[in-house]
């Protein structure tokens, strides 16, 4: 199987703004690009603060511009026909997760089963704390959300009582037509774990660093321990760069090393590269795809 070429939206680059959201979108598909990959942040914290537990140093500040990505989502299943939409990541252990199956299903019903929930647990507590949720809790919360949503998405009325969710004698409805795939997030053994028990996939942040390609490596490992078979399992990459700079010829030159690899799945980004505006944003997406389709013929 060819390994799949998409693209991650810039949000920050992009200052929060719907016209560029959508042009950027269309874009995409039109270029030929097979997904679109959004971030999930509901909250930017103020910096520089005394806060326990602490803000980590790397958390998106109060101005720091994110769409909520199951109503981007929504905006663009109307908009787009053919690329996948992929969360990469939703923070799932703040969010109510009855809430997300019911969002998730509409976003898939309404653009013809082409979402894919990306879930990972996140890294700044200051938005657990502002949705209410447990920080300390939340890989043991995820570890329960997982199989909980499958069962809601059957669509068919459910009785549970867990540690963290319950419901009774109630039903998600219209459930999606399919499955939708659940991918997990995060780089830590823990989540590597957590994939190979519950995952359909596994989204690498970073994929330009070598580590990367060791963390896939691990996660089939980890596949294999379980009687899972790692050709049945997606691998996406995350090539953002790790700063400013300009990386266009470091992302296509290492696309034939990550398919080699066994890689399924290439997001491809137009971030860190020192542009400003979605024309400038949309010309280097387009190079990038010619790029990259020579590089990998």
């Amino acid at each position: 199987m060819a390994m799949g070429l998409g693209v991650t939206y810039p949000q920050n680059e992009l200052g929060g703004d719907p016209e560029a959201l959508r042009r950027f979108a269309t874009a995409t598909e039109e270029l030929g690009f097979e997904h679109l990959l959004m971030y999930d942040h509901v909250v930017g914290a103020v910096p520089g603060v005394d806060r326990y537990p602490p803000m980590p140093v790397r958390a998106y500040h109060e101005r720091d511009p994110f769409h909520d990505p199951f109503v981007a989502f929504g905006h663009l299943a109307a908009l787009t026909t053919r690329i996948e939409l992929v969360t990469g990541i939703l923070i799932l252990p703040q969010r109510q997760t009855v809430l997300v199956a019911k969002q998730a299903a509409d976003v898939d019903l309404l653009s013809g089963g082409r979402l894919r929930l990306g879930v990972g647990i996140g890294y700044n507590p200051v938005e657990y704390h502002a949705l209410g949720a447990d920080w300390t809790t939340r890989g043991r919360r995820l570890d329960e959300q997982i199989p909980f949503l499958r069962r809601l998405w059957t669509g068919e009325p459910l009785t549970f009582t867990g540690r963290f969710d319950r419901i009774d004698r109630a039903a998600v409805f219209p459930p999606p037509a399919r499955p939708i795939p659940i991918w997990l997030g995060g780089s830590s053994e823990a989540a590597y774990q957590r994939a190979a028990r519950l995952g359909d996939g596994f989204i690498f942040g970073y994929g330009l660093r070598e580590e990367a390609v060791t963390a896939w490596q691990r996660v089939q490992h980890l596949l294999r321990e379980r009687g899972r078979s790692p050709r049945g399992f997606r691998a996406l990459f995350n090539l953002l760069p790790d700063g400013p700079g300009n990386w266009l010829e470091q992302s296509v030159a290492a696309l034939p090393r990550l398919r080699d690899a066994g890689v399924t799945d290439v997001a491809l980004t137009s971030a860190r590269n020192g542009l400003s505006t979605v024309e400038e944003h949309i010309a280097f997406i387009a190079e990038l795809k010619g790029r990259a389709d020579a590089a990998l013929q």
